[in-house]
């Protein structure tokens, strides 16, 4: 189940990178804005919905403050229940991160990551400081991120993708960003594999952009499965279709709308 949440949790990822990053490339500001979409699980005949996120982003003065909620359906509930919150604030004068929490309630285990982000040129330092509660008691370890060039975390680093000029994407060109997860810092590449029809939920086809992630940790070493997906060629880019592979079966996510 951990596979399966890890999963979920990277393609819910990838939705967040996807819709809201390209909706910017339209205005030089982000409007208060609300995402929705489904999470389901497909093996063999077994194609059943088993979670669900809304993503939001509210403007306040000089910062945005942007939230990822996802939680299982409940049926889903009874064999591994999910409650996570992704919680961040962005400059808006310069798209940079200035802090990050991640609230993670799994069946009945709870965990807080919180980082808190020094900017100073081009390296950034993040302090971490991680809760947990083991054994009935609660534990607090605090460790420190550090990185040169662009450093963004799980919410701010769809920011980056607003720079993509999507017409180049058609010619393999790599994008590549650090992220800080937690205790350890991520890259994550974004390779397009050009136009493909696919077939929606309601059996419609379209038209989309075929879009591979890949996330890697220290010395290339994979931390999840890559991610496909694919989003409309007209100009809201909307992600019509994400992907995660599983051992058993696939992780799907489908954007319900506003």
């Amino acid at each position: 189940m951990k596979t399966i949440k890890s999963t979920v949790y990277a393609i819910l990822f990838v939705a967040l990178l996807v819709s809201v990053s390209v909706s910017a490339q339209a205005s030089s500001a982000f409007g208060n804005e609300t995402l929705r979409y489904v999470i389901s699980y497909k093996w063999g005949l077994i194609h059943k919905d088993a979670g669900e996120a809304t993503l939001s982003l509210r403007r306040h003065g000089d910062r945005y403050d942007v939230m990822l909620a996802a939680k299982t359906k409940p049926w889903a509930d009874k064999v591994y229940r999910v409650r996570d919150t992704l919680q961040g604030s962005i400059r808006v004068r310069d798209l940079k991160p200035l802090s990050y929490t991640k609230i993670t309630h799994e069946k009945d285990k709870y965990a807080r990551d919180e980082i808190r982000y020094n900017i100073s040129g081009a390296s950034t330092t993040g302090h971490v400081r991680k809760y947990r509660i083991r054994n009935g008691a609660p534990q607090t370890t605090e460790n420190t991120l550090s990185a040169s060039g662009p450093v963004y975390d799980m919410l701010s680093v769809f920011y980056y993708l607003r720079k993509l000029d999507y017409s180049q994407l058609n010619k393999n060109k790599v994008y590549t960003a650090t992220v800080f997860s937690g205790s350890k810092k991520e890259t994550v590449r974004i390779k397009s594999l050009g136009l493909e029809k696919i077939k929606l939920k309601d059996k419609t086809e379209r038209e989309a952009y075929h879009i591979k992630f890949n996330f890697t940790s220290k010395g290339g070493k994979k931390t999840s499965d890559d991610i496909d997906t694919w989003i409309s060629t007209d100009p809201a880019h909307i992600p019509l279709y994400l992907v995660g592979r599983l051992p058993v079966g696939e992780v799907r996510a489908y954007f319900l709308g506003s």
